[in-house]
């Protein structure tokens, strides 16, 4: 089987390692791709994952007998449709599934509408309703999220009123986030633990994957600002057997359920952002219809969705994926054909540990183009090539040499026995390896610890 990957960062690297490993995988491609995917697949890097148009082309011209899309954004922007119309199979919801991750006001009134646990809302298109809703609530911190995909980076966590009233400002009046911030979600803020859950789904049947756990600031001990993610974990030790059931039947059937309901079957790979709350459900009650099903986000006790994204995510499919025993190639047939309940998908008792290398500056103001030392012929760490691997995220090849191409630069992962084992081996290959103002967290996995 050939294969065309639609993406060029670290969780397409992952995707292109893990159905490279598939006796089904005949020759990958991937466009646009990075410097250390192209030890795996053959990149296109002049084709933008977002030039529908030009993805297109380049299918007719490949003729893939897959194409996997990767990211958000020609998700939503309906890529999955288009290669379908031209007979291509393809991995992948389509726009009108996807949009659960496009719009934050779609998804939310799908919860209020099904009783899926989840935050007390309100959306706002006009400022002064906006500010008066924060002002009534008077709770803080308040959470302010950009209606659509703002490269993860459209959510404001605001401590007080005026930084929640400059947050609502600077999105529907001085368009910070252009069309992506036209409609507002204002969100009770939730306090407890983040658990990100990756899950299969056909439509019908929703298979969940190992759970995993980000690290989203920039510096040690959560400090900074928010990233794409600086490293992850998996499985996460505080997502327990008990936790795993009650998402199982409060979240993950309901939302696959949801959505066909709605017309809507979800097929691909389904994120789950959750917080394991502290004091159960936040929903307020004045928020409650009697009898409604609205009802049902008041109790308390259990798990809520703080997100869904429509993919896999970016750092968890590295560590994720190579968890994977089952061949990925069989997963997407699977899903294809709607027959993912006579799949049993099989998953490793390891651990696995990603630490992301970044760009000094990242997630503001940094330069690229910096020589990468350290790394082998195909990408890997030389000093450690046997006990880590390195998932490129922002890399350039140039003339044999690795260059730095962007804020998330590598993510270097190892598998251990148990948790600590796998970040001692992901952290000493990450100390083989260097670049100009290189910067990365020290505390990946300290938590999960116990430390």
């Amino acid at each position: 089987m050939n294969i065309l990957i639609i993406g060029g960062g670290g969780r397409e690297h992952a995707i292109a390692h893990a159905l490279s490993k598939s006796p089904k995988t005949d020759k990958l491609w991937c466009a646009p791709g990075n410097g250390g995917i192209s030890a795996l697949a053959e990149c296109f890097p002049d084709v933008k994952a977002t030039d529908l148009d030009g993805v297109i082309a380049l299918a007719e011209r490949l003729k893939p007998d897959y194409v996997f899309v990767a990211p958000d954004d020609p998700l939503v922007m309906g890529l999955v449709d288009m290669l379908e119309e031209k007979g291509f199979k393809t991995f992948g919801p389509r726009a009108n599934a996807a949009i659960l991750e496009g719009s934050k006001a779609f998804s939310k009134a799908l919860m209020k509408k099904y009783g899926i646990p989840t935050a007390a809302y309100e959306t706002f298109t006009d400022e002064d309703k906006a500010v008066e809703y924060i002002k009534a609530q008077n709770s803080y911190p308040a959470v302010i999220k950009a209606d659509g995909l703002a490269l993860g980076k459209g959510v404001i966590i605001a401590k007080d009123f005026d930084e929640a009233k400059s947050a609502v400002h600077s999105m529907l009046v001085d368009g910070k986030f252009g069309k992506s911030g036209s409609e507002i979600v204002v969100e009770e803020f939730m306090d407890g633990t983040e658990v990100t859950v990756l899950a299969f789904t056909d439509g019908k049947t929703v298979k969940p994957m190992v759970s995993s756990m980000d690290h989203k600031r920039a510096f040690d001990n959560d400090e900074g600002l928010n990233t794409g993610g600086m490293g992850t974990i998996a499985p996460n030790p505080l997502y327990t057997e008990a936790i795993s059931e009650e998402c199982m039947e409060k979240i993950f059937k309901p939302t696959i359920a949801a959505m066909s309901a709605e017309g809507r079957p979800f097929k691909g790979c389904l994120y789950f952002g959750l917080m394991l709350t502290k004091d159960g459900d936040t929903m307020s009650q004045s928020q409650c219809q009697k009898g409604g099903t609205d009802a049902a986000q008041s109790s308390i006790g259990g798990v809520k969705v703080v997100e869904y994204n429509s993919r896999f995510g970016d750092p968890e499919a590295q560590v994720v994926l190579p968890l994977l025993d089952t061949d990925l190639v069989d997963i997407m047939e699977a899903i294809r054909e709607e027959k993912l309940d006579e799949l049993d998908i099989k998953w490793s008792k390891n651990s696995c540990a990603c630490v992301v290398m970044a760009s000094g500056g990242y997630p503001e103001k940094y330069e690229t183009g910096k020589e990468i030392s350290g790394l082998n012929s195909d990408g890997q760490a030389v000093a450690a090539a046997d006990s880590a691997y390195v998932y490129h995220a922002g890399t350039k090849l140039d003339d044999g040499k690795y260059f730095t191409a962007g804020g998330r630069v590598l993510g270097v992962t190892a598998v251990g026995e148990d948790l600590k084992a796998a970040l001692d081996k992901a952290y000493e290959a990450v100390g083989t390896i260097s670049f100009e103002k290189a910067h990365y967290r020290k505390d990946i996995g300290r938590k999960a610890l116990g430390k």
